[in-house]
């Protein structure tokens, strides 16, 4: 049996630049099939634009505000927004907000760091 408790989840910085504790995932549980992650940006903080090749993900906004854009279209998202990222579409999340913005993300198959592609430049960490 694999239960994890959030206060026990060592953050780490994506591909992307975001602050992830992950839940469940092909490391983490170790699950195959799916994760779950929460995702964190801190205010102005952006992530940088990606695709997933096989992933579909899912983004559920848990806390603060912040524009998310998914192949050029643009949508402000805000705590109770869920988003469906399929498979191949470009996107990226800014905090457009003042406070934190938490996100948490499931994907499937698992999240994998192979197959996350980055479509622009990443930012200085």
């Amino acid at each position: 049996m694999h239960v994890r408790s959030y206060r026990d989840l060592e953050a780490f910085t994506s591909l992307d630049g975001s602050e992830i504790r992950e839940w469940a995932g092909r490391v983490s549980a170790p699950a195959k099939n799916q994760s779950l992650a929460e995702a964190i940006l801190a205010p102005g903080a952006a992530t940088t634009e990606h695709y997933h090749r096989t992933s579909e993900e899912l983004y559920l906004i848990t806390a603060g505000e912040g524009r998310l854009v998914i192949d050029g279209e643009e949508r402000i998202v805000a705590e109770g927004d869920c988003a469906l990222i399929p498979p191949g579409s470009r996107h990226k999340l800014v905090n457009t907000g003042t406070a934190p913005l938490k996100v948490l993300c499931a994907c499937s198959p698992a999240y994998a760091e192979e197959d996350t592609c980055l479509t622009e430049p990443a930012a200085a960490r």
